[in-house]
């Protein structure tokens, strides 16, 4: 079972295999932590992520980590649901969404994985709901990834991560 952490920082600088990006269906870059992951990937991570994209929202889709410095070596696109009140099927993309990283992870042999909280921006999904669904769902999950870290943008993010987690656990 893998150990989950919580930090407050900056995805980009974490010290993991791989880093997952809260990405459109286009993988070419946007607002928030995937412009923030393209800004220091560099351009060609939007080459490569239009090479294969779209990724329907809950997929999740592998590119190499370019410019991000090591031991980062791959970047984890996954797309979230935009939140329309939680009667569309939201919780259930968004659960999809850390699944399918987690799978991708395993395929590239990643033994460390830092995800943002998914969704929770432009995207509107409330944060303390979107922490109940990945602490839960990352926990139940079958891996061989043995490090997860949930790297929050802010304090008020991270407590509801904690929180999340020590409810799951």
């Amino acid at each position: 079972m893998a150990v989950i952490e919580v930090v407050v920082g900056d995805i980009t600088r974490e010290a993991v295999d791989a880093i997952v990006t809260a990405a459109n269906e286009s993988l070419l870059g946007g607002g928030g932590v995937d412009g923030a992951v393209h800004r220091a990937a560099g351009p060609r991570l939007a080459r490569a992520g239009g090479a294969i994209a779209p990724c329907e929202p809950g997929d999740a889709k592998a590119t190499p980590a370019f410019d991000l410095d090591p031991p980062v070596r791959h970047v984890i696109h996954t797309v979230g649901p935009v939140w329309e009140g939680g009667g569309h099927g939201e919780a259930d993309i968004l659960a999809s969404c850390y699944r399918r990283s987690l799978r991708v992870a395993d395929g590239l042999g990643v033994r460390a994985i830092a995800f943002p909280a998914i969704a929770t921006g432009v995207y509107g999904f409330p944060a303390d709901q979107a922490a109940r669904i990945a602490a839960v769902t990352l926990a139940a999950t079958p891996t061989t990834v043995e490090r997860i870290r949930l790297v929050a943008f802010d304090e008020d993010t991270a407590g509801h991560l904690h929180a999340a987690l020590a409810f799951s656990c």
